[in-house]
């Protein structure tokens, strides 16, 4: 296997690894609106991701860093055609993280009431915006022969992608849903799991659709038995969920948002963005990437690197991986800074 063939794989584990980690992250942001009723649960579903959504987006920035070192006419290409609505995500994740830090820095009710709808907009909107991105470059987009995007911003809202938006939105709300059972205690985990369900069973209409449109469009062998994969994990993850089995339902939606994301990079592979105009001036592995010896001074890097990143971020879930509830939240909590959980919280 040819170096670039192998960042192409690393490259796709990256965002695979990010939509897997922010996907939860994207959804328990959403359910401040959908499933808290108050303050207090407000702030427990923002404890159960307040000690890793900041490491969650690390994939973000090293699937981005790793994209422009290997492939950087991709990097070039992607980035000027897609740049209002990566411009948009950029956005909504620098005022996410901000919300996130400054909602408890003041206790007055408006001031923490605005940030909060600000987590809510900022995880919905990237959580829809990175499946039409995806989608787009999975159907292809119109670049010319000299490997620049031509299109406009209103060749990129076609129906595929828009559906492609949708179906990454309603499967992060139901990894976050799943989260939030698997992480509270008390009458919000109960709610939690119902909501997945509801939220579940829409996400399995729309992905069942999504990846048979791709599977035509796109498809070969190897995409079809990731949409195989893709569909028992998510049917076997909404059982779960009604069985209580928390664990288990949300490894498997988990699983869910692993082999879509697969089969996004199995059906272009070689290519890593087709062109609509003409399938030879599409951008492949080969026309795309660095120089071989950049791509061998990466792979070291990446070697020494990976492991250690890795850990640290293993040992982060594991040292915060007990179950939080309303209990955990002192009386005065409106009117104190937000903290994380502790790990002595009991189950």
């Amino acid at each position: 296997m040819e170096l670039h063939d192998v960042w192409f794989v690393l490259i796709a584990v990256l965002w695979t690894g990010y939509f897997f980690l922010e996907g939860f992250d994207f959804g328990v942001g959403i359910l401040t609106k959908l499933l808290a009723r108050d303050r207090p649960e407000k702030r427990v579903l923002i404890n159960t991701i307040g000690p890793v959504w900041d490491g969650n987006e690390v994939w973000l920035l090293t699937a981005g860093g790793a994209t422009f070192a290997a492939f950087p006419e991709w990097y070039a290409t992607l980035f000027s055609g897609f740049y209002l609505p990566l411009l948009l995500i950029l956005v909504c994740l620098i005022i996410r993280g901000v919300a996130f830090e400054y909602r408890a820095k003041r206790p007055e009710e408006h001031w923490q009431r605005n940030w909060e709808t600000a987590i809510f907009w900022t995880s919905l909107l990237p959580a829809f915006l990175w499946g039409v991105a995806f989608g787009n470059i999975v159907r292809g987009v119109k670049i010319a022969r000299d490997l620049e995007y031509v299109g406009t911003l209103g060749d990129l809202l076609n129906p595929y992608a828009l559906l492609g938006g949708l179906v990454t939105l309603t499967l992060f709300t139901f990894h976050g849903a799943v989260f939030a059972a698997l992480k509270t205690v008390g009458e919000i985990r109960e709610r939690a799991r119902k909501l997945a369900l509801q939220v579940g069973l829409v996400a399995a209409v729309l992905a069942l659709v999504f990846l048979l449109w791709t599977q035509v469009n796109s498809g070969n062998g190897r995409s079809l038995i990731a949409l195989a994969v893709a569909v028992a994990a998510l049917v076997v993850a909404l059982a779960a969920n009604q069985a209580g089995r928390e664990g288990w339902a949300f490894t498997l939606s988990g699983l869910t948002i692993v082999a879509t994301v697969a089969m996004f990079f199995l059906a272009l592979f070689p290519n890593v963005m087709p062109s609509s105009l003409n399938p030879d001036w599409s951008l492949t592995v080969t026309n795309a990437s660095s120089s071989p010896y950049t791509l061998k001074i990466m792979t070291w890097l990446a070697v020494v690197a990976t492991p250690v990143v890795m850990l640290y971020q293993g040992w982060t879930y594991w040292v915060f991986r007990k179950r939080i509830g309303t209990q955990h939240i002192a009386p005065d909590a409106h009117s104190a800074p937000a903290a994380p959980p502790t790990p002595e919280a009991v189950h």
